[in-house]
């Protein structure tokens, strides 16, 4: 049964994958990204990963795709090729060859095909049992690594504070 809702979860992410890759419409595209993003999200739950399945939700779907589709919608942008168009918003991109990304996707899917074919995955032998990865994560960041956290804190702040004063008016 896990099996098949890892290949429903794969399928959901792949399919969109492809689908952004052939669609022209930019907002299409982001929800097709939304599915992809979800998918993932599911086989980082599946994989036991639940903190990087809750970051993926909160940063990705909650950040980055909500930008982008602000982005897209708020630019009003008519569409060079009909000057009275009534979708402002449909953004069109141009495919001009499919040689090349074909030529790359097929050399990826080469080398990840051999990398899996050729490995030997001891954990795939083992009894899986589920673990939170929440806590370990936690007390990591708190003790091991609370010193490059601490600088990636401040670093943010920094780049923050960098931002406010280039953002504001000139006349202050």
């Amino acid at each position: 049964m896990i099996q098949l809702v890892i290949l429903l979860f794969s399928a959901l992410a792949l399919g969109g994958a492809v689908a952004i890759l052939l669609t022209r419409n930019v907002l299409y595209s982001a929800f097709f990204l939304l599915l992809t993003l979800l998918g993932v999200a599911a086989l980082f739950v599946l994989a036991s990963a639940d903190f990087l399945a809750v970051a993926q939700i909160m940063i990705y779907v909650g950040g980055v795709l909500v930008l982008i589709v602000f982005g897209v919608m708020l630019t009003h942008k008519a569409d060079p090729l009909n000057r009275n168009s009534q979708r402002p918003n449909a953004v069109l991109t141009n495919h001009r060859s499919w040689l090349w990304p074909l030529v790359l996707a097929g050399g990826t899917f080469t080398v990840l095909y051999q990398v899996l074919t050729r490995g030997s995955f001891v954990l795939l032998n083992r009894e899986m049992k589920y673990q939170t990865t929440v806590d370990t994560i936690g007390r990591q960041l708190m003790t091991e690594y609370l010193i490059p956290f601490e600088i990636a804190g401040i670093l943010l702040l920094v780049a923050l504070i960098g931002a406010a004063y280039l953002a504001k008016p000139n006349d202050a």
